[in-house]
């Protein structure tokens, strides 16, 4: 080979591996939430688990990802190890689909054959794709089209980085030096090596698949027995991602990739000797020249993708039914157990941002789990108006500084996240998540506020009047049905009950009013002092911030659900401006939360 057939090989090899990387990537954001839904369907059922891998695999075209994935979800705690082994399996049989499709480039026509098979060349409908591909990409207004539009010049990309790569190397099929250098292979421990070493290079079995199948096209000179060694390899060599992945993960997330690493080895190991110990005892080559795979025989594109997907169906078949031991294995490779921590610390895995639709997924759930926290914070403080409890108190504050750790560690999650690429609904839900939970981590603040004012109420041994008590009582119970509803609405995305905040929202702020009135005809008839007034004062601030952040939470909630192009603050304005419904629950509010009378 010249300088000119190095440079161009090099240049298919470019093309080859970004139109796979583009076409990956748009696989995953534009299977998006369908994805996050699938792989949220975790189940001990091992074949329901091997499709779950097989199809998650199918539809992104990587059994790297995929294994990533697993080992955010095992590491995150929301996958077991014995679940995780099922959807491996199913994986590593879902990335075959990639060699079929790059077999296409294998397809000879020509005069004598017939049309159809003419038009299945790629040469034919490529360019038909990338042309389809760049209008989407420009003048779609639609982001899933333009994504649609990326997977096909992804497609046409790569598999125009193939025909280059055939192309530069098809002179080397009269090369001596290349032919005895394939010959080298045949030798099942240098095969394998090398399988092994091409694919833990270019982080993907489905790529170096490819680049083999373009050599075998474009030379004509590698045969079954240089091939099946390489494949084998190969399926080896796609570990490394999951491998390297796993280095910051907990032991059980470790074992996870140890489990995909084991599955292939054994797999290689296992169905490499049989297929040269029986041709050996048994002299089947006439047999092995039946079916085209004597040594002599050279191997073509779709040889290749056979090849590949026999050796994963048997490796599943030889496997499935020790999957214990497998599990067993992986768990005596990595030993000992983690140590406990906090859940929000293991759900949100930096692999899982890798496919942001997953991640964002896991951040919501982290962030449901603040919300409850929060809440419940705040529902405790209201309760030591009644009777003050120091124990309450300090599990008050308590969930208090684990709301700030769940913010700190959500907030810097988040922010990691949207810097990846995103569709406009999931990146919009990731700047509304992030200023959600800074009004469930104030919410928790005011609870901490509430608790000192009912200490300073005893620290003073002053308390209120019977008549304010009850005011207090009206105004708590308006505040503790508003965070109630707040938490409801998110938690379980309910927007019936985010649209119903607003008007109890009015009706805290107009009780509020009042018993500050209240308190002040009552100050004129010194039925009550000074120092009453600035504790009830700190009280009512409190209270009233608190439900200004359910506002701003069921805003953010309403905003979501519709795509507005308003902000939170000038949707709420429009809300209060009027309608039946808002007027129909405020009233309602105000009924059910009214004053005692003096």
């Amino acid at each position: 080979m010249g300088v000119i057939e190095v440079l161009t090989l090099l240049c298919g090899l470019a093309l080859f591996l970004y139109g796979m990387d583009v076409m990956g990537n748009s696989l995953k954001k534009s299977a998006g939430r369908k994805l996050k839904t699938i792989l949220g369907t975790l189940t001990s059922n091992k074949l329901k688990g091997f499709l779950l891998g097989l199809g998650v695999t199918a539809v992104i075209q990587s059994s790297s990802a995929t294994t990533v994935m697993v080992v955010g979800f095992v590491n995150s705690g929301t996958m077991l190890l014995s679940q995780a082994v099922g959807v491996i399996m199913g994986a590593n049989v879902g990335t075959a689909v990639t060699a079929w499709l790059t077999a296409l480039n294998g397809i000879e026509g020509g005069a004598e054959a017939a049309s159809f098979l003419n038009w299945l060349k790629p040469d034919a409908w490529m360019p038909i794709l990338a042309v389809i591909g760049i209008m989407l990409i420009m003048f779609s207004k639609k982001s899933k089209m333009k994504d649609v539009g990326a997977i096909l010049m992804g497609f046409a990309v790569l598999m125009t980085g193939m025909s280059i790569m055939s192309d530069a190397v098809s002179g080397l099929k009269n090369d001596p030096g290349f032919c005895q250098l394939l010959t080298l292979f045949e030798n099942p421990i240098l095969g394998v090596l090398a399988g092994t070493v091409l694919t833990a290079v270019v982080q993907s079995s489905s790529a170096s698949i490819g680049i083999l199948q373009a050599l075998a096209m474009g030379t004509g000179a590698i045969s079954f027995g240089a091939a099946i060694p390489i494949i084998l390899g190969q399926n080896i060599g796609t570990c490394i991602t999951a491998m390297i992945s796993s280095l910051g993960a907990n032991k059980n997330g470790k074992r996870t990739a140890f489990v995909h690493l084991y599955f292939n080895v054994i797999g290689v190991v296992f169905w490499l000797l049989m297929f040269y110990l029986v041709g050996w005892l048994l002299d089947l080559s006439g047999v092995f020249d039946l079916f085209g795979l004597a040594n002599g025989t050279m191997i073509d594109t779709w040889g290749i993708a056979a090849v590949h997907t026999v050796f994963k169906i048997l490796s599943v078949v030889l496997i499935a039914p020790f999957s214990r031991l497998l599990e067993k294995l992986a768990c005596l490779t990595v030993r000992g157990t983690d140590k406990k921590g906090d859940e929000y610390t293991n759900m949100l895995d930096e692999r899982l941002l890798d496919t942001p639709s997953v991640a964002l997924d896991r951040s919501r759930t982290v962030a449901c789990q603040m919300a409850e926290i929060s809440i419940s914070s705040l529902q405790k403080s209201l309760r030591l108006f009644e009777s003050y409890d120091s124990k309450l108190a300090d599990e008050i504050r308590a969930e208090e500084d684990k709301v700030d750790i769940y913010e700190d560690a959500l907030g810097s999650y988040l922010v990691k996240l949207s810097e990846r690429d995103m569709d406009a609904a999931d990146s919009h839900e990731v700047t509304k998540l992030l200023h959600m939970i800074g009004d469930f981590e104030r919410i928790s603040d005011h609870a901490v506020n509430i608790v000192e004012s009912a200490e300073e109420l005893k620290d003073k041994s002053i308390s209120f009047s019977p008549v304010a008590m009850k005011e207090l009582g009206s105004l708590s119970g308006a505040v503790d049905e508003i965070v109630s509803i707040t938490k409801e609405a998110f938690v379980e995305s309910d927007m019936q009950k985010a649209i119903s905040v607003e008007p109890l929202e009015q009706v805290v702020d107009h009780l509020k009013n009042q018993i500050r009135l209240q308190h002040t005809l009552r100050l004129q008839k010194s039925e009550c002092t000074i120092e009453h007034g600035f504790v009830l004062a700190d009280i009512l601030t409190n209270l009233e911030r608190v439900s200004d952040h359910c506002s701003n939470i069921a805003g953010c909630l309403i905003e979501m659900s519709r795509h507005d192009a308003l902000g939170v603050h000038e949707y709420l304005h429009t809300v209060k401006a009027g309608g039946e419904e808002f007027t129909r629950l405020y009233n309602g509010y105000l009924e059910k939360y009214q004053l005692p009378e003096e």
